[in-house]
Formats: structure tokens, sequence, C-alpha cells
């Protein structure tokens, strides 16, 4: 397979966002890939949807030298952990998520329903009919380290964004200033079939009718722009850079609660 910027076959596309970093897209989200072509040495974020594990396993063959040193979960909804039993089981390799986040990857807690009354399209509408269901990895998941450092992955750090949900992380990158950010911000409107379609570039919150908390995700939207990210790489949608994430974050955190959090809702105070 050669990589150009964008190779798009089928449902899955694949983004080079800079030399170490890969975006696969699964249907409708996003996995990606943090190492050098030719390495030995790299880590997966998230497993996208089910049915795409020998996607996932093709570009890794071709990109890397061996399996990741570790598969690192910003959450565990049905989306981004959709091949991880498949992939940790085909690699043998552990898998890392928050604290927070190990009930609901290891079959002890399931999470809230989703909450298709938030309005905002049909993917919102059709969210009653997504699982919310606990997979269970048993002793094969990881609690990530306490000093933030990301395992397998060197001068990354992950950061504890919940609201979406409760042990919801992202991943940043000092030296320049690239996020991973999960579903703590998302750059298409979930909610809208046409736009997921379309893949239509802006800056929203969380996916709303799995966010059950709208306080801290608000709060997570503020971390992320204290941290002035210069790129970040989101669950749904393209990448987002420069003079539009900027104004984009700053606008998302202002009229977060008017523009973002639903008018009603289950989840909604």
């Amino acid at each position: 397979m050669a990589f150009d910027n964008l190779i798009t076959s089928g449902m899955t596309s694949v983004e080079e966002i800079a030399p170490d970093i890969l975006s696969l897209r699964t249907l409708f989200v996003n996995v990606v890939f943090i190492g050098n072509p030719g390495s030995r040495s790299w880590v997966l974020v998230d497993t996208g949807m089910s049915k795409f594990t020998n996607h996932i396993v093709d570009v890794a063959t071709e990109r890397f030298q061996g399996p990741p040193s570790a598969i690192i979960l910003t959450h565990g909804h049905f989306d981004h952990v959709g091949t991880v039993i498949e992939l940790e089981q085909f690699w043998g390799v552990p898998v890392y998520a928050h604290p927070l986040e190990i009930p609901y990857l290891t079959g002890l807690k399931n999470y809230p329903p989703a909450d298709p009354s938030v309005g905002g399209g049909l993917m919102a509408q059709l969210s009653f009919t997504y699982p919310n269901e606990a997979i269970n990895l048993d002793d094969r998941v990881f609690s990530l380290p306490q000093n933030h450092t990301v395992p397998g992955a060197k001068d990354w750090n992950w950061i504890h964004t919940p609201g979406h949900t409760p042990g919801h992380i992202s991943l940043f990158r000092e030296a320049d200033r690239l996020l991973i950010a999960g579903d703590a911000i998302v750059s298409v409107k979930q909610e809208s079939l046409w736009s997921v379609l379309l893949q239509d570039k802006q800056l929203h919150g969380p996916p709303a009718y799995f966010t059950t908390d709208w306080e801290a995700a608000h709060e997570s939207v503020q971390s992320i722009r204290q941290l002035e990210p210069r790129m970040v790489v989101t669950g749904h949608g393209h990448v987002l850079s420069g003079e539009m994430l900027h104004e984009s974050l700053r606008h998302l955190d202002m009229h977060f609660e008017e523009d973002t959090v639903p008018k009603q809702g289950k989840y909604v105070e």
C-alpha cells in the first residue's frame, strides 16, 4: 500500500498528520498510529469500529517492523474499542486506559445508554441502537501511569479530559504541541449524518448523545485550550491546525453553554 497524504478506500481513509503520526478512519471514527515508518517502537491509539481489524493490521504491517508496544484507549465507547480484543489477541500487547475507564473495559460496568433526545441530526436520533455494554479485556488492560507518561510513546503525556466519559483522556506532545483529543472535542458535527458523510470540518464539543457530564466536558475543553495546541487529531473528523484551530477553540470555550450543551436531554441539568 502506498501512502500519499490521503488515500481513500471504501469505508477507510489514511491521513498522514506528521512524519510519525498516521490517522486511519474506520467508517466514521479515527484510530491513530504513533511512530516513525519502519520503526519497531510504536503505539496505537484507539481501535475504531468492529470489522476493521484487518484494515488496522494491514496499515501497521506496511508501516512498522513488528507489533505495537501498547494500545492506548482514550475511552471505551463501542466505536473506539471495536477491534481491541482481536488486536490484543493478535499482537499480544498490553492495553492502557485511565483507571476510571477500567470498569467499562473489564465487564464490571456498562456505560449509561445513549440519549437520542439531544437533537442535532439522524446520528443522534439513531443513537438508541448504539451499544453501551462493557467489553471484557480482563487482566489484559492496565491503568495508565500516574506520572502521565504514555507507555511506548516517548515525549507524550496523557491528559484527563472527562465529561464524555468519566475516564476519557487525550494525548499531548509538548515539542510540537500536537494533541490527540479522542472525543473530548471533535472536528465534525457527529450528531448529524449529513455532516458525518461530508466530513464537514468544524470544531464541536463531544458527541452529545453519549456525553453525560456537561460541566466536566466544558472544563476539559478549557484544559485543552490552555495547552494551546497547534494541531489536533480528533476521534471524529479531520485534523485541525493553525488559526482555525485557535479561533475555534476560543469560540467553543466562550460559547459552550449556548452552542454545545443540548437544550434538552436526560443528562442535561
